[in-house]
């Protein structure tokens, strides 16, 4: 006669308290770093608020006036704010993206690991990435939103459809940001590589992605970093929305694939090199 051995099983309070965090692990992970945005939020209202209607009244009243009035017609038919104005939004969403995927990813593991901690618990890399990334886009909205509200009082909004901005600068921040978050997430030593980031590939591109004059403008041999620029193509698509830009259709589906194929790559390799580096 055999007898057979009934295996313990998990009881039902520590059941119920791992199954929390395994569903809902990435909005855990998106409240602590939106929660951890607190430490900080007066530099950060005072840049979403204060730097859009900053940027536009000097480019409306200021540089734009000389602008409009020595290169009548040179941008595209609009006037110079107009035709600006979509770049400077894509520009101060990237802008954002950048910093949320630059220090926050490299404290998670290094000045403050608390991504180590989130893993011990029942939270997968994946889903710290995607908290990770859900904050970074509740950063990003705020912030296109307040410069689409003042570009619609400085009248550089003249198409019916250019509330669709909003969706494409903070998707054109995201192609820059995962990226960026994806090397950042595999960074063992701190050399300062946030810092070099904005300086040698923020500030560049943002003068060379056709942001302040057509890139057309640019010669031949240097328009190729506006072409490989996330910000390039998200202003293109600004400015189709915000006064009706033509382009070929051919050119929009290249702008629109090139910012989501980012945006996937990002993501999915952040995901790859978190949960990697997590698992060690």
């Amino acid at each position: 006669m055999t007898s057979s051995r009934v295996e313990p099983v998990e009881t039902s309070p520590t059941r119920s308290l791992a199954a929390k965090p395994r569903r809902w692990g990435s909005w855990y992970v998106a409240e602590h770093r939106l929660r951890g945005m607190r430490s900080y939020y007066k530099t950060l209202i005072a840049t979403t608020v204060f730097t859009p209607f900053i940027y536009l009244f000097a480019l409306g009243l200021g540089l734009g006036s000389l602008v409009n009035r020595g290169s009548a017609g040179a941008f595209d038919g609009v006037n110079y704010l107009t035709f600006v104005a979509p770049a400077l939004i894509a520009s101060a969403a990237c802008t954002a993206a950048v910093e949320e995927c630059t220090y926050p990813v490299l404290m998670g593991f290094k000045w403050n690991p608390i991504f180590f901690g989130m893993n011990a618990a029942p939270i997968t890399g994946n889903q710290i990435t995607n908290g990770v990334f859900i904050a970074v886009i509740g950063r990003i909205l705020p912030t296109t939103a307040v410069y689409y509200l003042a570009m619609l009082l400085f009248g550089a909004t003249p198409s019916p459809w250019s509330a669709l901005e909003i969706v494409i600068a903070t998707t054109t921040g995201m192609a820059f940001g995962l990226v960026v978050a994806s090397y950042m997430a595999g960074v063992e030593t701190d050399t300062g590589q946030p810092a070099i980031i904005q300086r040698f590939i923020v500030v560049p591109l943002f003068l060379f992605s056709g942001t302040f004059f057509p890139l057309t403008q640019m010669p031949i041999y240097l328009q190729w970093i506006g072409w490989l620029s996330p910000l390039w193509h998200g202003s293109q698509l600004g400015r189709l929305a915000t006064y009706g830009l033509l382009e070929p259709g051919w050119l929009v589906a290249v702008h629109v694939l090139f910012l989501l194929g980012l945006c996937v790559f990002g993501w999915l390799r952040t995901q790859h090199v978190v949960t990697k580096r997590l698992n060690k």
